[in-house]
């Protein structure tokens, strides 16, 4: 294929179920090991470089995490601890799955007010356990997969989802600078750079073929129209900078056992210095867009009690950032939808080459073209939108 192109991790929000009382769990999801790793030597190198950790372990896997396989080390006194590590065999991209980068944002904004998980070790070598790997804090709260919260009453769903607004708008506030990530990412040009990355990774990805099949997985539907639309300055918002999650929403969260807060942000993969309306579409995507499992209509204000408006969040993140993306979502949305119709593409791919690692990368990559044409709806519109404006 030649050059080598980053292939993203899908978003979960994506992925929300259906309204039922089982979606609401405590985040203890591990389970079967699928991709195996080497115990002895990675118990080896905690005793050595890690004597916190005490071995030996007993190693579980997690389900979610279709870039970096996650796992779940406990200790023989019951302490838990997760492990992310970059997946095994020939990668699409030699800049994705960057545990390194995870890691330094995660440790670097240990010292400020947004909540993350302790991290305890990075290690690069890959004769550890044959790719690198970081451990951080097992953080003991709940994990929400449908964010429409199942199994919680109404006063506290507007709670939970005010505060993983408000953190946000916390994390958007944090000067790079004054944490050591000053070389994290450029403060301009954020979707420029995004528009030509997943242009390439798309192309990339179109050319990946099945391994079993022989088929190719090919281009999405109305990719390049929707690639010049995107690409067009006078339609794009006025340039900012500041950190972004790169995929934040509901099921990247912890949340405290008992109180309505956020105890964790979690999946720092993308993370990088970019647009703040990119995080702010990313969380509020539910309001707006089918997922794998759901119905858009399945997540409405007063349907689900206590669920806020998109408005209420609107409110709550202006008043902490200081920035009102109102006026922005439109063109937000649209490139939501188109992102995340060449991140279920990548999905595809690695499913194709038998590298997903999510036990439902097969669903997602059945579901690739029906967001794309999503997509392309949404952007249809919003171009209409713009073009009644110029007329006035």
């Amino acid at each position: 294929m030649g050059k080598e192109f980053r292939i993203a991790e899908a978003p979960r929000s994506l992925s929300v179920s259906l309204y039922t009382a089982e979606s609401h769990v405590v985040l203890d999801m591990a389970g079967a090991v699928r991709q195996p790793i080497d115990v002895p030597s990675l118990e080896r190198y905690l005793n050595l470089n890690v004597p916190d950790i005490k071995t030996p372990l007993d190693v579980k896997q997690f389900g979610f995490g279709q870039s970096n396989p996650t796992y779940q080390l406990t200790t023989a006194d019951g302490s838990k601890y997760v492990l992310r590590k970059k997946p095994p065999g020939k990668l699409l991209s030699k800049t994705a799955h960057k545990v390194e980068r995870e890691y330094k944002i995660i440790h670097a904004l240990g010292n400020t007010d947004v909540p993350v998980p302790k991290a305890y070790c990075l290690c690069e070598d890959s004769s550890v356990i044959g790719t690198p790997f970081y451990i951080m804090e097992f953080l003991d709260g709940r994990h929400f997969t449908d964010p429409a919260m199942p199994g919680v009453d109404p006063a506290e769903r507007t709670a939970l989802w005010q505060d993983a607004v408000r953190t946000l708008a916390k994390f958007h506030r944090v000067v790079p600078q004054k944490v050591g990530l000053d070389r994290f990412g450029k403060p301009t040009g954020y979707y420029d750079r995004q528009i030509a990355t997943f242009t390439a990774v798309a192309q990339a990805q179109a050319q990946a073929v099945d391994v079993e099949t022989k088929e190719p997985v090919g281009e999405l539907p109305h990719f390049m129209d929707m690639v010049r639309f995107f690409d067009d300055k006078t339609t794009q918002p006025q340039d900012r900078g500041t950190l972004v999650h790169g995929d934040y929403k509901i099921d990247n969260m912890i949340f405290h056992k008992s109180e309505p807060r956020v105890i964790g942000l979690l999946d720092w993969e993308m993370a990088t210095v970019g647009h703040p309306l990119s995080d702010f579409c990313n969380l509020t995507s539910p309001f707006f867009l089918d997922g794998v499992d759901h119905k858009k209509e399945m997540f409405v204000p007063k349907v689900v009690p206590g669920l806020p408006a998109r408005e209420d969040c609107i409110r709550w993140y202006r008043e902490v950032s200081g920035y009102d993306p109102t006026g922005d979502i439109p063109w937000g949305d649209a490139f939501f939808s188109w992102r995340s119709s060449v991140i279920m593409h990548g999905i595809k791919a690695r499913y194709a080459l038998r590298q997903a690692s999510s036990a439902r990368a097969a669903e997602y990559a059945r579901n690739t073209e029906p967001f794309a044409l999503e997509a392309w709806e949404r952007v249809k519109r919003v171009r209409a939108q713009l073009g009644q404006k110029a007329r006035l």
